[in-house]
C-alpha cells in the first residue's frame, strides 16, 4: 500500500453510529412509551417468530426483553460520548426515540422529560465538537400506532409523524444540522414490523399494503424534509438505504438481468427521494403485484419538490444472486439471504465481507444519483474474547473496517462525493436482528451478555486506538503496512 495516493477530504466527518432502540434501555424512564424492539424477547425465546407475528408477542410474556435496559446509554451517555471524542469523532450518529418524545404517537403533547435527555446528549456532543448526525425514525415507532392504526398503513401517521418532526426540529435547532427521515427504509418490504409497525399476515395483498405504507414513508420523508429547510436553512436533510451491490451468479443473461431486478428493489425508494418521483419500472413492479396506490392531491407536488439533500446508506457485504433455482448455498447478511460467493470470506454469523464491493456500491449509488454520500453504517459483528489483564484483541474487525475503508477512500478517489463514515455499533449494543449482546461491533466492549447479565463496565478494545490513528490521520493510517 506504501506509495498510493488516498486522501480523504480535510472535512471528513469520522465517527460512528448507534440506535436508541439498541443502546438506550430505560425503556419506560421518564415517561417514555413502550417502541416496537420492547415486545420483541432474546433470540433464545423466538425473537424471529415474534419479529413476524407481532400480535402473538404481544400476548406472550418472555423472560428476557434484550431493549429494556440494553446498554443503558441512557444513564452512560456522559461517559460514552467522552471515550467517541477521546477516539476523535467529528461526527455521532444516533437516533431519538420516537416515543420518548411522543409515548403513543399520537399524544396531543410532547414528553417534557424525553426532550431534555436528548438536550444533554446534544450538549455533551457539543462539549466535544462533535456533530450529531440524527435519525428521526430507527424502527422503533411507539407500539400504540401499531396497535391503534397499524402502523404506517394508515395514512394518519404522516401527520403524527411530521408533529413529532416539527418538535424535533424546533427544539434543536442550533443543536443539530444532520438528518436522516427513516432508517433503511427499504427494509419495509422485508421486515414489515420493525419498518413499518405493520401486521401483513392477515391481509388479502400483503405486497398492497407494505407498498401503500411506504408511500406514506416516501410522502412522509418529503413533507419533513421540506419542514426542516423552513425551520433551519441550515439543515441537511438525507434519506437511507440498506445497501449492497448485487452480484449476478454466472454471466447468464438471466443472472444478471435477476441481479438488475434486485438491486431496484432497494434503489425504488431511493429513486422517489432524490429524484421527487415513482421511477418507470414500478409501473411494472405494481401490475405484477396488483398493487393500486392510494393518492393524496398533494403527493406529487411534495414527492417532487422536497428532495434529499444527501444519500446515506448502511452497508455490510455484497450479495448474490440467480435466476437458477437449484443453485441453493446461501448466507446470512443485513436481514437479506444472499447466495454464498465462494470469493469472499465469511464471519462467525455468515455474512460474507467484501470490501471491494462497497467501492462498487459507492460509485453504482453515486453514478446514479450525483448527490453526496454519507455511509452510516458498517461494521463486523463478532464475538469477542476479554483476556484476563481485561483486553480485548479484536484484529479480525480491524482488518475488515481497513478492507472497506481503503475502499471507500478508492471511491472518493474514483470521484464520490462522500460527506463522512459512522462505523455501526461504535460502542457493543444489542443486534437488532437477533437480540445477542454477543455478537459485537463496538470499538468499546460492553459488559453485559445475551442473558442481560454483566456490570456494564466499558473496556477498550484494541480497534479503539486503530480507529483513533484513522482518525487523527485523516485516513493516511490506512496506507501503512500493518494495520
Amino acid at each position: 500500500m506504501k506509495g498510493e495516493k488516498m486522501k480523504f477530504p480535510d472535512n471528513f466527518l469520522w465517527g460512528g453510529a448507534t440506535a436508541a432502540n439498541q443502546c438506550e434501555g430505560a425503556y419506560l424512564t421518564d415517561g417514555k412509551g413502550l417502541s416496537l424492539v420492547d415486545i420483541l424477547p432474546a433470540k433464545a425465546e423466538k425473537r424471529n417468530e415474534a419479529l413476524f407475528n407481532p400480535e402473538q408477542a404481544l400476548k406472550t410474556k418472555y423472560q428476557y426483553y434484550p431493549s429494556h435496559q440494553s446498554i443503558d446509554f441512557y444513564h452512560h451517555f456522559r461517559e460514552d460520548i467522552k471515550l467517541f471524542a477521546e477516539m476523535g469523532f467529528k461526527v455521532y450518529r444516533m437516533s431519538i426515540s420516537w416515543p420518548r418524545i411522543f409515548p403513543n404517537g399520537d399524544d396531543e403533547s410532547p414528553n417534557e422529560q424525553g426532550l431534555k435527555f436528548y438536550d444533554q446528549v446534544f450538549a455533551e456532543c457539543r462539549k466535544y465538537k462533535i456533530e450529531p448526525l440524527v435519525t428521526i425514525n430507527h424502527f422503533d415507532a411507539p407500539l400504540a400506532l401499531f396497535k391503534k392504526y397499524n402502523g404506517w398503513a394508515n395514512r394518519k401517521l404522516v401527520d403524527l409523524y411530521l408533529k413529532y418532526c416539527e418538535v424535533l426540529f424546533k427544539r434543536y435547532k442550533g443543536q443539530v444540522k444532520y438528518w436522516l427521515t427513516f432508517n433503511e427504509i427499504n427494509m419495509i418490504l422485508h421486515i414489515p414490523f420493525l419498518g413499518g409497525g405493520l401486521d401483513v399476515r392477515n391481509s388479502e395483498n400483503p405486497e398492497q399494503l407494505k407498498y401503500q405504507a411506504a408511500h406514506h414513508q416516501l410522502v412522509a420523508s418529503a413533507r419533513a424534509t421540506k419542514l426542516a429547510h423552513e425551520i433551519d436553512s441550515e439543515n441537511q436533510v438525507g434519506c437511507m438505504l440498506a445497501a449492497g451491490q448485487t452480484y449476478p451468479y454466472t454471466c447468464n443473461p438471466k443472472d444478471v438481468w435477476a441481479a438488475l431486478t434486485a438491486d431496484r428493489e432497494g434503489y425504488f425508494f431511493i429513486d422517489v427521494q432524490s429524484r421527487g418521483y415513482y421511477p418507470s419500472y414500478s409501473r411494472k413492479i405494481f401490475k405484477e403485484k396488483n398493487i393500486e396506490l392510494q393518492w393524496a392531491a398533494t403527493d406529487q407536488q411534495d414527492l417532487l419538490e422536497n428532495t434529499v439533500d444527501f444519500i446515506s446508506f448502511s452497508y455490510y457485504s455484497s450479495r448474490l444472486t440467480s435466476a437458477d433455482p437449484s443453485v441453493m448455498e446461501k448466507t446470512a447478511g443485513n436481514i437479506f439471504a444472499s447466495l454464498k460467493n465462494p470469493y469472499l470470506k465469511t464471519s462467525s454469523w455468515g455474512w460474507q465481507t467484501d470490501g471491494l464491493g462497497l467501492r462498487t456500491t459507492m460509485n453504482q449509488i453515486y453514478d446514479r444519483y450525483q448527490k453526496p454520500l454519507f455511509v452510516v453504517e458498517n461494521g463486523l459483528g463478532e464475538k469477542d474474547e476479554v483476556t484476563p489483564e481485561k483486553e480485548i484483541h479484536d484484529q479480525y474487525r480491524i482488518d475488515y473496517l481497513a478492507e472497506n475503508l481503503r475502499e471507500l477512500g478508492n471511491a472518493i478517489e474514483d470521484g464520490v462525493d462522500c460527506l463522512g463514515y459512522t462505523s455501526w455499533g461504535c460502542i457493543d449494543l444489542v443486534s437488532a436482528g437477533s437480540g445477542e449482546m454477543s455478537k459485537r461491533y463496538g470499538y468499546i466492549y460492553v459488559d453485559r451478555d445475551d442473558q442481560g447479565k454483566g456490570s456494564l463496565r466499558r473496556l477498550k478494545k484494541d480497534s479503539f486506538k486503530w480507529y483513533q490513528k484513522v482518525i487523527a490521520t485523516n485516513g493516511q493510517f490506512l496506507l501503512e503496512e500493518g494495520v
